[in-house]
């Protein structure tokens, strides 16, 4: 049975109750809020470090890959060595990331950041919330504290794009980056003085490095195949090369958690579950289509709507609004219609937004080119992500729930990293006119839509339940 030994002991009542959750709430407010500042700020970056039209994207797929593939060893090592040590540590890593990509002088310094970034962003999560789940032992004031986790979760995604938006119009597109620093540094203090340490079950630290290693390598070179076919072929070595690399990382990652990882980061028996299998192959449509959707509104609004970036970013704050209210309505429905159904309906209302954010043109209105389409992809967003984790993590035992849940997560990272890779092929990298640049974002929506009702198809390997 897993106990808590405490080394250091923090002040106690509900000042430190108060200090406990500020804190791990500010750690994951700056994980989540970097998923989503930058997007506003590409144009910004693209100019001002000369990126190639084919290494913008990664910006977003750098930190999305190393997020992703570093999630579930974040977790072991925060139960491993220490809540307060790990979160620190995570803290540390990503302020001093965000330095680095601030003051990045060429595209691969800003983009190795970026990669740092996400590794620290992977050991800083999942200390946040455990943080929470073992220092707060009232069943109400933990649900209360749980309660504000996700809550600052979705306001950090909401706010990363009104954020970068101002920071870039008044500032720079590096203080995107910079503002992480100041933060990073009283979070730190603040944690030092104010969290208690903990640790997990004692025996042998046991950690999954070569799992997570691979983890990251397949997906990244597999991502980077699919960029460099458009420039130098299919056949290419140059794409067959990285693409080789990428499947046999994935298949000795499948090696290594089947037979020599003494603490697996996946163990692949949790796939015996049909409802943990099709969530994940959801969540994985689901970070293609969302991950390109910010990415390619974001530069269809300026570089082809002419917005600024301030403009921009305010431009999105009805998507996070729906996002919020689809989020809210979610539990209702799936209690009166059930969890498949809803996904259905859900996944089905997103095609549509897609769809009709499709037919946006230069002479659009806001109202009709943004704003509608985004309620609606945006709304249906909201209303899926409640009844996949639902159903996920309602089919394992109690044991494997923050597997199950670290798994979701990090699957919709490697699903944007190479969804967007595959979309942005599709865009047009090479586009001159703002038409052309027009009608290869359109042609990424109607993918979008696809995707969406592909998720569609998939929620109908799930089990009816309510």
């Amino acid at each position: 049975m897993t106990q808590i030994r405490t080394t250091d002991i923090a002040p106690s009542g509900a000042a430190r109750t108060a200090a406990v959750v500020a804190v791990a709430c500010a750690g994951q407010f700056m994980v989540v809020l970097d998923v989503s500042v930058v997007n506003v700020a590409l144009p910004a970056m693209r100019s001002g470090l000369g990126f190639a039209a084919s290494g913008l994207q990664w910006v977003v797929i750098a930190y999305s890959l190393a997020l992703a593939g570093f999630l579930l060893l974040g977790g072991r090592m925060a139960d491993l060595f220490g809540r307060r040590r790990v979160f620190v540590l995570g803290l540390v890593l990503f302020s001093l990331a965000s330095l680095v990509g601030g003051a990045a002088p060429t595209p691969g310094t800003l983009i190795a950041a970026r990669a740092v970034q996400g590794l620290g962003a992977a050991v800083l999560a999942p200390a946040s919330l455990t943080i929470l789940t073992t220092s707060l032992t009232d069943a109400h004031v933990r649900a209360r504290a749980l309660a504000t986790w996700s809550a600052v979760s979705a306001a950090g995604g909401a706010a990363g794009n009104l954020v970068g938006g101002v920071l870039t119009e008044f500032l720079s597109w590096r203080w995107t980056l910079l503002i992480n620093l100041p933060i990073g540094i009283v979070v730190a203090v603040a944690a030092l003085r104010c969290l208690a340490e903990s640790h997990g079950a004692d025996g042998a630290r046991r950690l999954d490095v070569p799992g997570a290693l691979l983890a990251t390598l397949g997906p990244a070179a597999i991502t980077y195949a699919i960029g460099q076919a458009p420039q130098h072929g299919w056949t290419a070595a140059g794409t067959l090369v990285p693409l080789a690399v990428g499947v046999l990382a994935l298949a000795a990652f499948l090696l290594v958690q089947a037979r020599w990882a003494a603490a697996p980061l996946m163990p692949l028996r949790v796939f015996r579950s049909r409802a943990l299998s099709a969530g994940n192959a959801l969540f994985l449509l689901l970070g293609a289509a969302f991950m390109a959707m910010w990415y390619f509104l974001s530069l269809y609004m300026q570089n082809v709507l002419g917005y600024t970036a301030l403009q921009t970013g305010v431009g999105f704050v009805p998507h996070t609004l729906a996002i919020i209210a689809g989020s809210r309505l979610a539990p209702r429905l799936m209690a009166r219609i059930g969890t498949r159904a809803l996904i259905m309906v859900a996944s089905v209302l997103g095609a549509a937004g897609f769809g009709w954010q499709s037919l946006v043109t230069p002479d659009s209105s806001y109202v009709m080119g943004m704003l509608l389409p985004g309620i609606a992809m945006c709304g249906a967003l909201g209303l899926l992500m409640a009844p996949v984790v639902a159903t996920v993590t309602n089919a394992v035992d109690t044991a494997d729930a923050g597997l199950a849940s670290g798994l979701l997560n990090a699957v919709r990272q490697v699903g944007g990293a190479i969804g967007l890779a595959v979309l942005t092929t599709l865009a047009g990298r090479h586009a001159v006119s703002v038409v052309a640049l027009g009608a290869g974002y359109v042609r990424t929506f109607l993918a979008c839509a696809v995707l969406m009702l592909a998720v569609a198809g998939c929620a109908l390997l799930l089990p009816r339940r309510r």
